[in-house]
């Protein structure tokens, strides 16, 4: 029986101290069982990274509130790059802690991240933070397995003396990547802090999104205007918060409504029905392929005060939208009334 290490009591800010400093004391072919309350593997994945070593582990028990995953070292130092598979990682968590992960390399370390797609919006959102210093080489680009070998290349540059806490230069970001991008890295600015975006024209159009998105949460300021490059800066104000999200703690949750793989004039009659469909006190969970806003403002015309709309999850490629009834809704707003209305009215907004 190898050292036990259980850090389900322990604040999340100290666990990973934990878990480094019981595998830094343990001898190689030691094991360590860890038991947690979340998924440990992230941690562990770094730990080999961060220490170029060589480590072995398997899950004993998962989930959803009891991880116990059991880690030995070897002897072999670990290869320069090592794999960082995180294809069995949340989406919701996959850019934390892959951002987190590159932030604590030294220059010259790096590691190999596996993912299921192609994870190119994590290179611009790096290169955003960091600079030039973000190694990316693509090994390969399979279906369902892209691998690619990142490094830090050299010292970050870090926030900038006035306050700036990333640059995106859009120029350099696919079109359809850009706004999920920017809004992904918004959404994990601490109040206060700043980002930039450099673009050949002002880009109005993000201006509205952020406008319907954040209401008056946030401060938009043109730096600098010149021919072919306009920077603006974008400040996370005190208290932020999305306009749109309600609070869904109170809805059961009765299904999943994955739309990606349908033909955008069939989504919203399914996601309609979905909802006339609901009880009062239950939702859904909606699955698109990008931020579904202009769904939310067709709800709040049609739906009444029991309309509930919460985000759970805005990534590339992946929104999740928690919709449904709350209890203390109108009783003159049903799932039919908003059901005729999708009948009768015009050519919806697409998402």
């Amino acid at each position: 029986m190898g050292d036990l290490l259980d850090v389900r009591d322990q604040p999340r800010a100290e666990r990973r101290d934990s878990v480094f400093d019981r595998l830094d004391r343990a001898d190689p072919g030691k094991t360590v069982a860890i038991t947690a309350d979340t998924d440990v593997r992230p941690t562990v994945a770094q730990y080999r990274i961060e220490r170029e070593t060589a480590l072995e582990w398997t899950v004993e028990r998962d989930g959803p509130d009891a991880w116990e995953v059991r880690v030995t070292i070897r002897d072999a130092s670990a290869a320069e790059s090592p794999d960082f598979d995180v294809r069995e990682i949340s989406p919701k968590r996959r850019h934390e802690v892959l951002t987190d992960t590159f932030d604590r390399l030294e220059p010259g370390q790096g590691f190999v991240l596996v993912n299921d797609h192609d994870p190119e919006p994590l290179y611009h959102e790096l290169r955003s933070t960091h600079g030039d210093i973000v190694g990316w080489t693509y090994e390969s680009r399979e279906s369902g397995e892209w691998r690619v070998e990142i490094a830090k290349t050299g010292e970050s540059e870090g926030e900038s003396a006035d306050g700036v806490a990333a640059t995106f230069d859009v120029r350099e970001i696919p079109k359809p990547d850009w706004h999920p991008t920017i809004h992904h890295r918004y959404g994990n600015l601490e109040a206060g802090d700043a980002m930039e975006i450099v673009a050949p024209h002002e880009p109005k159009p993000l201006h509205q999104e952020f406008q319907q998105q954040y209401g008056d949460a946030f401060e938009w300021a043109v730096m600098d205007r010149s021919p072919g490059e306009v920077r603006v800066r974008i400040t996370k104000e005190p208290g932020a918060a999305d306009g749109a999200d309600a609070d869904g703690a109170d809805l059961a949750v009765t299904t999943e409504l994955d739309v990606r793989d349908r033909p955008p004039a069939e989504r919203h009659e399914r996601i309609f029905d979905s909802y006339a469909d609901l009880e009062a006190g239950e939702g859904f969970v909606l699955v698109n392929d990008h931020d579904p806003k202009p769904l939310y403002h067709q709800f709040d015309a049609d739906a009444g005060p029991a309309f509930r709309w919460e985000y759970l999850v805005r990534e590339p490629g992946e929104f999740r939208v928690l919709i449904g009834k709350a209890d203390s809704g109108d009783p003159t707003s049903t799932g039919d009334s908003l059901r005729g209305s999708t009948e009768t009215s015009g050519p919806r907004a697409p998402f």
